[in-house]
């Protein structure tokens, strides 16, 4: 029986990306979670981990961000509180499992990126060209959390399917597009308030959300990008594949691997055989985690899937 982590690598490792972008927030959150209690036991000041998540929260100052212009992307994978990276992960799971079911994996990737890159872009526009904006934000106006990001994938959905609906609690059944509108209505009014750079984000994020889904309508995918810089990123961390030789002495066929130094003979093309099938056992299983996704699998195809991982 996989444990829990277990079940983390099957799914980190299995493509699927909504989990993978859920996975990669939840283990940032329990990272700094860690690293704040490790540090309040030997210092009353926090400055170790307050300059650790000052390189990654935005800040729309321009003498700082020019030193850390990847931050633009990674505030968006950071959370301070339980119930900050509850919520967000949870309307991200909900809404993003709408555009996997008819899109695919790679719109997510898009949609959530995106987002989060053009709440930076906004806030840090807006920031500079009104000083309301920045009287609200302070001196420390730096931001934090996956918020754009999750309502660039909530308006992508709606968009995508506005007339599906959402049982929420004491309300009933709403469609997703007044659930969007709602949240988008929230942010506007909320842009003079104290989370002034959070709420401008929100509207970055789904500005972005509504004019991804509409030039995917006319066939502009802007997703294909991020796609192929991730798949040329992990080309760099793939095993190499193991080299086998084989050759015929007197009638036996013998091998050799780089990685197994012992000699056999008579028995390769059992072997060989025995690897297609399993081979083919595990494609079966990443095919039906793509058509049905990973909650599909039984325990069998799991600790398959898994045991493969490990190779």
């Amino acid at each position: 029986m996989s444990s829990i982590p277990d079940d983390f690598k099957i799914a980190f490792r299995s493509g699927n990306i909504l989990n993978q972008i859920v996975i990669i927030n939840i283990v940032v959150f329990l990272t700094l979670l860690g690293l704040q209690i490790v540090v309040g036991l030997f210092m009353q000041q926090g400055a170790l981990l307050d300059a650790l998540t000052r390189y990654l929260e935005f800040t729309p100052l321009t003498g700082q961000l020019i030193f850390q212009p990847w931050s633009i992307i990674t505030y968006g994978f950071v959370h301070y509180g339980i119930f900050h990276i509850f919520f967000n992960m949870m309307f991200l799971y909900w809404f993003g499992h709408i555009i996997t079911g008819m899109l695919g994996q790679n719109k997510i990737l898009g949609l959530y990126v995106w987002g989060v890159a053009a709440g930076a872009v906004l806030y840090f526009v807006l920031y500079n060209l009104f000083p309301n904006v920045a009287l609200l934000g302070g001196a420390a106006p730096q931001m934090i959390g996956a918020s754009a990001g999750v309502y660039a994938v909530m308006v992508g959905a709606a968009v995508l399917q506005p007339n599906l609906r959402f049982s929420i609690i004491f309300v009933g059944p709403v469609k997703i597009k007044y659930i969007a509108a709602f949240y988008i209505v929230f942010s506007l009014a909320g842009v003079n308030g104290s989370n002034s750079g959070g709420n401008i984000a929100h509207i970055g994020g789904a500005l972005l959300g509504y004019l991804f889904m509409k030039q995917l309508q006319k066939g502009n995918d802007w997703s294909k990008p991020l796609v192929s810089f991730v798949c040329w990123a992990k080309s760099f961390f793939k095993p190499q594949p193991k080299i086998k030789v084989s050759y015929k002495n007197k009638g036996q066929h013998k091998s050799r691997t780089k990685t197994d130094t012992r000699w056999t003979s008579g028995f390769s093309s059992k072997a060989d055989k025995g690897q297609e099938v399993s081979q083919a056992e595990i494609d079966a299983i990443l095919d039906k985690i793509s058509a049905k996704g990973y909650e599909a699998l039984s325990k069998e195809e799991k600790q398959k899937l898994f045991n493969a991982s490990k190779n």
